[in-house]
């Protein structure tokens, strides 16, 4: 029997049935196998912040990518779904909300509500972003699903700090950090962006101690100069060597300050040679307090308004007390000049605001041994990253070995598990705990008081009536409990099956982005905890951008959902498209556009015709200004996000990946229609047909190449080779070539090969295109259960779980792929001789080839392909080396052979020539034109470059099309 394909392939039938078929038979659940390797893979856990964008999209396709092809090559693959508590970015999303909402702040709601309000943001999010990943086709194993505040992540975290705490690791120290005063919170040097402003550089008198004179300082922050605790200039200056040792009067202030020498800080060359030292709020001014024992007076609240420190000016934001101390210094005539100045301005990353160098009390981790091991795993290869120039970013990072900040003043997260002690002794802790394992404490010089780690909560009154035990009110860094992620999941800190099995894990997938941030500090960890490290090999993919190249943000209101893609193109289209465009240099750009549902308008994003507005309490919707109608989704599997513009979105990026599915869609709906009666036999390859073994023969070769390069994480390249054999070789020419065979009588051995080749092929796309793959093999298998090369056997019910191809080698026939090749040429060049003349297509055409005697078996039996792909007739008379060129012929070359198309009877052949030579004439006037222009300096030196060159590429083509007319010319004529 056939089985006859719909005539357009579904995207969204196949998505829906296929992916709940999955999930049902269980093919995304993994569990110990001790028969199988297992290939495991955690997922870098999206925040809670937001739906997902196309960032997260490609990220999620490409490890599916990696997953479907371990599974297919027998591995028992585990894929770790999750998604991660983000606890700066999404206290911040709940808090800007409750302000826009209920104009409230998180102190008028309190701790405990607050956390129960992030909750259900996190409830709403983590749902919406699971199911993005379920509609991008993700086989992950949904059972499996963490989050990193819950039970079990929660008690790895503790174990870590509390293991780190008691060998001395982790410690508590006022430092000098970056500070968000909006979100009130320390933030990490990798989540500050340096913006360029442009402000001004001032310069003021600094009166000097015991005389009239005066020293000239320059600041691009005035208001920090309440606290100064020196003016530091170079020791070989000699403006200011006769000042080291004495003192200038701080203005506004009055206080003094020292004069140091430091040949560190200060840079001669620069504004006046004299700088004021800020200990507490700039990163250099406090190492050269270190190192001159200087006094750090912090002068913020961590609002950011001026504390006590500033006298007058105590209450008043940094920045109203910019312009007031600017004033005031003009009244003390101290402002000795005002200049425009650009500087770079660290913001947070979080909140998009600027940051402030703060003194702060704050936990660390010390890094130095630490780092090390994680350097030493990508130094001795145990870590490998690819690309390999990733590495370098890794390794410059630890080597500084900065101790890791890792408290973070907010509400929402792992509560630092430390409490606080200023009454109790040494022996009232022994006496209370005994010599308990599970807690621990040292104590604080600085504050007077004994800090206490438990593995679990206590109680105020743990020490009894006589002591109180208060908990440090902040939480951990989120890449503290993240960097646990790849042993967290799995178990660990218990020594479960799973962390036997699946531990280290095989491949990270991540952005660079994190590199720091997250994939070094899983190393480090990972050979904390576990004395392993967490994977073998880290892939860093290209970055998705939007159409004006910025990096995709939720909180930036760029992205671009992946469910919008969908819904147009479908998931398939989606994923091909993705991995076509992730190459190892680029970024990727992604420019989209609207499509009105009901009058097809495109609507470019922020155009005059796109109006967004609230609908039923969601926004933003769209609404088309020229039909007047507004867009609701119809599709049952689309949630929109209420933070992202909803409408049909229209991208030619993801074109390829729809047309090449419908292509295999096509191609796969003609093949089985031709299986009708289709019986199962054995064959050899080495007595197929010419045909038959080139196709094999490349086909063996595209399975090679395709294995090796996911192996290799080069995603781009396997992509394009299975697209150039899928629509070239295979839907192109060899469905092309075997069409006559499957209408003669003995169709068996075409059919055979056909539905043998065609099971190939789908598996090596279904990693990439699941759906449509899994569509057709249910079809295949309908027609044809029993199918293979050589031998037809058995085959799974689905896809996802059939076997990875492996192709012998000895398949491929150079000789098949030479002789198939040079009849392509033939075909192609008697085409264009075609279209070139305007041969009609019915047409036939004679063929004469001057070649060698021993080509001439070899042309003969291509006779039957020249026929059917071109209408060429070869005559044996017309074949061999004494062949002669006839009268008005259109010609063409290949190696060692010399093809001749009489033209003669099937145009007029003057009425040719005359199109030609009018042609000619028109190019011609062209090639003038540009040459004059581009022979006048005027043009040259005065037009924008850009349109010089747009001529000269133009003058290039012209002359290019004039060759070719006149050698269509020369054709022509008669010899």
């Amino acid at each position: 029997m056939s089985v006859e394909l719909s005539k357009q392939f579904n995207p969204a039938e196949a998505q829906k049935r296929w992916y709940t078929h999955w999930e049902s038979e269980g093919y995304f659940h993994s569990q110990k196998n001790p028969d199988r390797d297992a290939f495991s893979v955690v997922i870098p856990p999206p925040n809670v912040t937001g739906a997902l964008h196309m960032g997260h999209a490609l990220n999620g396709t490409l490890q599916d990518i990696l997953v479907r092809f371990k599974r297919m090559q027998g591995f028992e693959t585990l894929w770790i779904p999750g998604t991660d508590h983000a606890g700066i970015a999404t206290q911040a999303m709940v808090e800007k909300r409750l302000r826009e909402e209920e104009n409230k702040n998180r102190h008028d709601l309190g701790r405990d509500a607050l956390v129960n309000r992030i909750w259900q943001w996190k409830d709403h999010y983590e749902s919406r972003i699971l199911n993005q990943l379920k509609q991008i086709g993700c086989s992950c194993d949904w059972q499996r699903t963490r989050f990193t505040l819950d039970d079990d992540c929660a008690r790895a975290v503790r174990e870590t700090f509390f293991s780190l705490f008691r060998d001395g690791l982790i410690y508590r120290g006022k430092r000098l950090v970056n500070w968000d005063p909006h979100l009130q919170t320390a933030v990490a040097d990798d989540e500050v962006t340096h913006e360029k402003i442009e402000g001004s550089l001032w310069t003021f008198r600094y009166p000097i101690a015991d005389s009239k004179n005066h020293i000239l300082i320059s600041t691009t922050r005035p208001e920090t100069m309440l606290g100064d605790t020196a003016v530091a200039v170079h020791p070989e200056d000699e403006r200011y060597k006769h000042l080291i040792g004495s003192h200038v009067i701080l203005p506004l202030q009055n206080r003094s300050i020292p004069v140091i020498a430091d040949p560190i800080l200060v840079k001669r060359e620069f504004g006046t040679g004299a700088v004021k030292v800020t200990p507490a709020h700039d990163p250099n001014d406090y190492q050269c307090g270190q190192r001159h024992h200087l006094p750090m007076i912090n002068i913020l609240n961590t609002d950011g308004s001026i504390n006590e420190q500033g006298g007058p000016y105590q209450g008043l934001d940094r920045y109203e007390a910019r312009k007031q101390i600017i004033e005031d210094l003009k009244e003390l005539d101290c402002v000795e000049k005002i200049e425009p100045y650009e500087t770079e301005v660290g913001h947070s990353d979080r909140s998009k605001t600027p940051i402030e160098p703060y003194l702060s009390d704050e936990w660390f981790v010390r890094m130095s041994d630490l780092a090390q091991s994680a350097m030493d795993a990508v130094t001795n290869g145990t870590v490998e990253l690819f690309p390999e120039r990733y590495a370098k970013t890794y390794l410059d990072w630890l080597s500084e070995k900065r101790d890791w900040c890792i408290s973070r003043h907010l509400w929402w997260g792992h509560r630092i598990p430390i409490w606080y002690c200023s009454t109790c002794t040494e022996s009232d802790l022994k006496k209370i705990f005994k010599d308990s394992s599970r807690v621990t404490w040292n104590y604080d010089e600085n504050k007077k008081q004994w800090l206490i780690s438990s593995l679990d909560d206590l109680s105020p009154d743990a020490l009894g009536p006589d002591h109180k035990l208060d908990r440090d009110p902040d939480v951990l860094d989120t890449w503290f409990s993240s960097a646990l992620w790849p042993h967290s999941t799995l178990g660990w800190p218990d020594n479960t099956d799973d962390l036997d099995y699946y531990y280290p894990t095989n491949v990270l997938v991540t952005s660079r982005d994190i590199i720091t941030l997250w994939v070094a500090r899983m190393v480090i960890t990972g050979l904390y905890n576990c004395k392993q490290i967490p994977f073998h090999q880290v892939y860093i993919h290209p970055k998705i951008l939007d159409g004006q190249g910025r990096t995709m943000s939720k909180t930036r209101g760029n992205g671009v959902d992946p469910l919008n893609i969908i819904q147009k193109y479908g998931p398939d289209a989606l994923r091909f498209s993705l991995a076509h465009l992730t190459t190892e240099q680029q970024d990727v750009r992604l420019p989209v556009s609207y499509e009105c549902p009901h009058c097809g308008s495109l609507l470019p994003q922020q155009s005059e015709h796109q109006e967004l507005r609230v609908i039923n309490g969601r926004k933003p919707y769209l609404n088309c200004s020229k039909c007047k109608e507004d867009y609701q989704p119809s599709s049952p599997n689309f949630d929109p996000d209420p933070d992202m513009p909803i409408g049909i979105l229209v991208s030619e990026r993801f074109e390829l990946g729809r047309n090449f599915a419908n292509k295999l869609w096509n191609a796969s709906r003609f093949l089985l229609m031709n299986l009708e009666n289709y019986t199962p036999e054995p064959f050899l390859v080495s007595e197929l047909p010419l045909e038959d073994r080139w196709i094999l023969s490349r086909l063996t070769e595209c399975c090679h190449q395709v294995t090796e390069q996911l192996d290799q994480y080069r995603f781009s390249e396997a992509t394009r080779t299975l697209y150039d054999f899928t629509w070239n070789e295979f839907c192109d020419w060899y469905l092309e070539i075997i069409k006559p065979r499957l209408q003669q009588d003995d169709q068996s051995l075409a059919q055979n090969v056909l539905a043998g080749s065609l099971d190939v092929l789908l598996r090596l796309l279904h990693p990439f295109i699941p759906y449509v793959t899994e569509e057709i093999w249910n079809r295949l298998n309908q027609v044809a259960k029993q199918r293979g090369l050589e031998s037809p056997f058995d085959h799974s019910e689905a896809i996802i779980i059939a076997s990875w191809p492996q192709m012998p080698a000895d398949w491929r026939d150079q000789q098949a792929e030479t002789d198939l090749f040079r009849i392509q040429e033939m075909v192609t060049n008697i085409r264009n001789i075609r279209a070139r003349f305007q041969v009609p297509q019915q047409t036939k055409v004679s063929l004469h080839l001057r070649c060698s005697q021993a080509d001439i078996p070899h042309l003969i039996q291509s006779s039957g392909h020249l026929e059917k792909l071109a209408r060429a007739t070869l005559n044996r008379d017309h074949i061999g080396p004494e062949v002669t060129r006839p009268t008005a012929t259109a010609s063409f070359t290949l190696p060692g052979m010399e093809g001749h198309v009489p033209l003669s009877g099937l145009i007029d052949l003057e009425a040719e020539r005359k199109r030609q030579e009018e042609q000619k004439t028109k190019i011609d006037a062209r090639i003038q034109g540009a040459n004059k222009k581009l022979s006048n300096p005027n043009y040259t030196n005065k037009a924008p470059q850009s349109v010089v060159q747009q001529t000269r590429d133009r003058l290039a083509d012209d002359e290019k099309q004039r060759d070719i007319i006149i050698t269509l010319l020369e054709q022509l004529s008669s010899n």
